[in-house]
């Protein structure tokens, strides 16, 4: 895989774990009363001795995030460094444009001797057919 989609690859990653670790921390929350307006909020249940420690879970999961991030970033920095900065990069660009272009106008001549040539062949596949079946004779 080269290393645009591999980094692609990581955004959906930190994406996915963003989501879900402040998914986690939204449901898991204590209610808080936001105004005097409000009435208190219901108490909060105590967990089940058996349930899951979800204190650790934030944790764990911002643990997860912060390696996604560092893998992101050992990722950059194997990103190729532009040789001569901006003025070199659109000079390099103009170039394979105009490449691009001769390449472009080639493959458009070529198709069109093909467009031509294929005509040519149709009318003697016509010609040939009409051939044969002139020479049957009629019963």
């Amino acid at each position: 895989m080269d290393i645009i989609s591999q980094l692609q690859e990581q955004v959906n990653t930190i994406a996915a774990l963003a989501f879900n670790t402040f998914g986690t921390l939204q449901r898991d929350a204590p209610p808080v009363r936001l105004s005097p307006n409000y009435p208190e909020p219901p108490p909060v249940p105590t967990p089940a001795e058996d349930s899951p420690n979800v204190s650790d879970q934030p944790k764990l999961m911002s643990a997860a995030l912060v390696k996604a991030a560092k893998q992101f970033d050992v990722l950059v920095a194997a990103l190729p460094l532009s040789e001569g900065g901006e003025e070199a990069q659109l000079k390099r660009i103009a170039e394979l444009q105009a490449e691009n272009d001769a390449v472009g106008q080639e493959l458009q001549k070529q198709l069109e001797a093909a467009e031509k040539e294929l005509k040519q062949v149709q009318e003697l596949f016509g010609q040939a057919a009409d051939n044969c079946l002139n020479l049957k004779k009629p019963d």
